[in-house]
């Protein structure tokens, strides 16, 4: 959206952003971090929230089946009944439904607001490097600029890096920074749970090596999360796009990064859902990490901890407004293997979906996750095929049904996260860049490169179930 602000205008202890709360938090511990009162949303009660989204998505339910009608006999007569019916519900029913339900309830969302503490905990920020001379200076120092008032360390593991890292990073002489080396690259969950067993404090931070974190993130996760409720274990943050200018696919990915992903977070912490904390930027409570055992050597580590940390009874909760940049792949080889990558390791954890997640309250996202292998299927044999005749031969006959209710909750969608971000980017200093020509290309192409990746993926997923192990 924007490049980071180097830090907040005013410093944060002079001017908290809520009234200071009257209790002390002094204790690490999870218990005794929240005896702040707790800060009630202002969303109406769930009930009637439920209600109103649930007459939303069978309104659209009936249009996408009354606009799917005009084209079904065609359609039927050129692939068969069965095929059409495979088609329309994967091109036409799931994706708009799925698009109007997170509409609606962004636009009902109304996040509690979080205090300034009294005192705050200390921290222990792990970060894992290698090769990373290009980016480590300025990520250091995004986290220097962020003056958190309390105790904190950083504790930085340089997985065998072939170039200066470890020199640049020593010779910044922060006392709060601690080196350590890897002989051999042995990958990021044992640089993690290395650094997890040196840390000293009982809240852990992960941030990637070419993160830099914006304005006052770090107060703002730790805020979110002496705010939240007892069984939330970890915070995951806002992650952004940092090299949106250097061509098309970085401008898509911004949105890609700024819509889909941070929306999808914020939704599914609106129903305490949340099924995934990223590596790139969290806060863990370490007992937690220490009952799970850790991160696992493979390289779906920060997806299986927090399936590991869901099985226990925990969640996993989003600080919307503790952002973060990082560095995005800026060619095409590069982008697909991440999202395949990506793909392969959710239907990872989807085959390692333990029984107990079905009590619990992230089930729902769990089984919204696994409807993507289905429609990013129908996507890639339909779709794709769909806009080549569409172009060539001037046909609509797959495009009809599509066209007439998915693009129409996908612009509806797109207008409601916008000024739903945008507001929270107000509050924080951050203006949206103008970006019109990676917007048309995220709502108009993305899905055409993003979804036969992840397509690909699932299939990998099936035939490679096990992941690679981290290098």
């Amino acid at each position: 959206m924007s490049s980071p602000a180097p830090r907040p205008s005013t410093p944060r202890p002079s001017k908290p952003r809520a009234p200071v709360a009257k209790t002390v938090v002094a204790a690490p511990q999870r218990a005794r971090l929240i005896d702040l009162p707790r800060l009630r949303s202002a969303n109406p009660p769930q009930r009637i929230q439920l209600i109103a989204i649930g007459s939303v998505m069978v309104a659209w339910v009936v249009f996408t089946l009354w606009a799917a009608s005009f084209w079904f006999n065609a359609l039927a007569d050129a692939v068969g009944f069965a095929a059409t019916i495979f088609f329309i519900i994967g091109l036409a029913l799931i994706p708009s439904v799925m698009n109007m339900f997170v509409m609606s309830s962004l636009l009902m969302d109304r996040r509690p607001p979080r205090r300034a503490l009294a005192k705050y905990p200390p921290l222990s920020v792990l970060m894992y490097v290698r090769d990373h001379e290009q980016s480590i200076n300025e990520t250091i120092e995004s986290i220097r600029r962020q003056e958190y008032p309390g105790p904190f360390e950083v504790i930085l593991i340089d997985d065998a890096s072939a170039d200066r890292t470890a020199h640049i990073v020593r010779g910044m002489g922060y006392r709060w920074i601690k080196v350590l080396r890897q002989s051999k690259g042995r990958g990021k969950a044992a640089a993690l749970n290395r650094a997890l067993e040196a840390a000293q404090h009982d809240l852990i931070v992960t941030l990637d090596a070419d993160a830099i974190l914006f304005g006052d993130a770090l107060w703002s996760m730790v805020e979110r999360y002496v705010a939240s409720e007892p069984d939330v274990r970890a915070i995951s943050g806002c992650v952004l796009v940092r090299n949106s200018r250097e061509n098309w696919l970085t401008r898509a990915q911004e949105w890609d990064y700024f819509h889909g992903l941070a929306s999808m977070k914020r939704m599914q912490s609106r129903y305490q859902g949340t099924v995934v904390a990223e590596a790139a930027f969290t806060i863990y409570d370490r007992a937690v990490l220490k009952e799970v055992g850790g991160w696992r050597a493979d390289e779906a580590e920060d997806v299986l901890v927090t399936w590991d940390m869901l099985r226990r009874g925990w969640r996993v909760g989003f600080a919307e407004d503790a952002c973060c940049f990082v560095i995005v792949p800026t060619d095409m080889s590069t982008f697909m293997r991440q999202r395949v990558k990506h793909a392969r390791t959710m239907l990872r954890a989807l085959r390692e979906l333990p029984r107990e997640l079905i009590t619990r309250k992230s089930t729902f996202f769990v089984c919204w996750n696994l409807l993507f292998p289905f429609t990013d299927l129908v996507f890639t044999l339909a779709f794709v095929p769909g806009v080549i005749f569409s172009i060539a031969y001037s046909s609509n006959l797959l495009m009809g049904p599509m066209a007439a209710t998915l693009l129409p909750a996908v612009l509806l969608l797109n207008m409601a996260i916008f000024f739903v971000m945008r507001s929270m980017f107000h509050d924080h200093g951050l203006k949206i860049r103008r970006n019109v020509g990676g917007l048309l290309i995220y709502i108009f192409g993305y899905s055409v490169l993003l979804q036969p990746a992840r397509a690909l993926g699932f299939l990998a997923g099936l035939f490679r179930p096990r992941s690679a192990k981290a290098s």
